[in-house]
């Protein structure tokens, strides 16, 4: 939740044209597709490996924190040259390293793989409908950004604050709201592409790609709490 905050930009005060607006939109659709592959290869091997106890606890978030940030930094920094790309895909293959301890511990659901596929056919659908509502939606979101960022902020100190305490309740609750604000993310980032907003398809496929993978862990999350079956 927390790399998602760095990816704001709130300079809006250039729009691209009709034919930039969808050559945008295009290339983030690919980029986007592309880049999860990496991450499936990167949780794979992180599972393979049985990384799941080095990534666990305040270690695995420190280094969480630490690296997602650099690589941020990276791709916003080589965004505009030929390096975007591959920092993007870099930073995506250690994004499912990351989800790797989550992965690993839904496997130990008799349901493991099907929770996984839920999972990912959920996120799909709220990506499709997110997608669906932006193209159709006239009115203008910019300003949707502040009210979501307060929630994100929201949403990181509760974590934070349930990290402590350890509640399952509050976890499911944190999870839902996860769900709600990355949701309405997708749909203000979708809609600042479409508006030409955004002309940067690489800062566009960060955003929203930070969007889906928390919408996943979230609905991951979910369905190993309610769905989960033991042996």
């Amino acid at each position: 939740m927390t790399d998602r905050i760095t990816t704001l930009n709130l300079d809006q005060s250039y729009v691209a044209s009709g034919a930039e607006r969808n050559k945008v939109l295009r290339n983030t659709y690919m980029l986007l597709a592309l880049s999860l592959m990496p991450t499936v290869l990167g949780a794979w091997l992180g599972v393979e490996l049985g990384l799941g106890a080095l990534l666990r606890g305040w270690m695995g978030m420190l280094l969480f924190i630490g690296v997602a940030v650099g690589f941020i930094y990276g791709i916003e920094k080589t965004k505009n040259s030929a390096a975007g790309v591959p920092m993007l895909l870099g930073f995506t293959f250690f994004m499912g390293l990351m989800l790797s301890p989550m992965i690993q511990s839904t496997l130990g659901f008799k349901n493991g793989p099907q929770l996984i596929m839920t999972a990912f056919a959920g996120t799909a659908g709220v990506f499709m409908g997110m997608a669906a509502l932006a193209s159709v939606i006239k009115r203008d979101l910019s300003g949707m950004g502040k009210f979501l960022f307060v929630g994100l902020i929201m949403l990181v100190i509760g974590g934070l604050i349930n990290a402590f305490v350890g509640s399952t309740a509050g976890m499911i609750v944190l999870s839902m709201i996860s769900i709600g604000i990355f949701s309405a993310y997708m749909l203000y980032d979708l809609k600042r592409i479409i508006d030409g907003g955004e002309t940067n398809y690489i800062s566009a496929t960060l955003a929203l790609y930070l969007d889906i993978i928390n919408v996943f862990q979230s609905l991951l999350a979910l369905l190993g709490i309610f769905g989960g079956e033991r042996d």
